[in-house]
């Protein structure tokens, strides 16, 4: 049985990111002059958002860190406010965490976007008490495929990284995952099981929590 359960946010705890993606588009293209198509936007969608838009526009398009910051602080209230009527976890989220805590297994959220967001979920759904730690893109210099995010999060739990498990919907997250030492479980919510070829660390992908597979983590 796994010593800790390391979750990714958005894609994988909540299924929100065509949200994200669609916030993300109207920024890019109404209010920076971008050309960006849907699936275009998406396939930039990992990492920091700030090295996001470095990515999109150049490194010289924007004054400094701090107009970034303002950027997609802004990106984020536009997601919150579309996204906030539907806010929930994904099907059997709930009770696989409930589980988890009963027999004692550390829980942490390691995922590339900012508090602000972190906290819309934790607070806005009651489930702070199960995540005594959240590693943010505040916390890590270098974001995912990096393996900062996970590692931080499996000292912050006092547990080895081989001893922790992974869940996540990006490609790239479980790609930091693999980087840092660790199994992943991957939920399709936004990528197809094809997306994540070559990537030798995946034990199974699910497409909710219901799956019976999960059972076999918790014994």
């Amino acid at each position: 049985m796994a010593k800790a359960f390391l979750f990714d946010l958005n894609g994988t705890m909540i299924d929100d990111m065509d949200y994200h993606t669609n916030a993300w588009q109207d920024v890019l293209n109404n209010d920076l002059g971008a050309s960006l198509t849907w699936q275009q936007v998406k396939m930039e969608m990992y990492g920091k958002g700030e090295e996001m838009l470095v990515r999109v526009f150049g490194e010289d398009r924007f004054a400094d860190e701090k107009e970034m910051s303002n950027i997609v602080f802004e990106k984020e209230k536009k997601y919150q406010q579309a996204f906030r009527p539907h806010l929930k976890l994904i099907n059997g989220l709930e009770k696989f965490i409930e589980k988890a805590d009963e027999r004692d297994i550390k829980m942490a959220v390691g995922s590339a976007a900012i508090m602000f967001n972190i906290d819309f979920v934790l607070d806005g759904l009651n489930i702070r008490k199960y995540f005594p730690v959240t590693i943010s893109a505040d916390n890590v210099e270098m974001s995912k495929p990096d393996p900062e995010t996970f590692l931080k999060g499996a000292a912050a739990l006092g547990v080895d990284p081989q001893d922790c498990i992974v869940f996540e919907d990006n490609p790239k997250g479980v790609q930091s995952a693999l980087n840092a030492g660790m199994k992943a479980v991957v939920i399709t919510t936004m990528h197809e099981e094809h997306e994540f070829e070559g990537l030798p660390n995946i034990l199974k992908f699910i497409e909710d929590y219901d799956d019976p597979f999960l059972e076999s983590l918790l014994v």
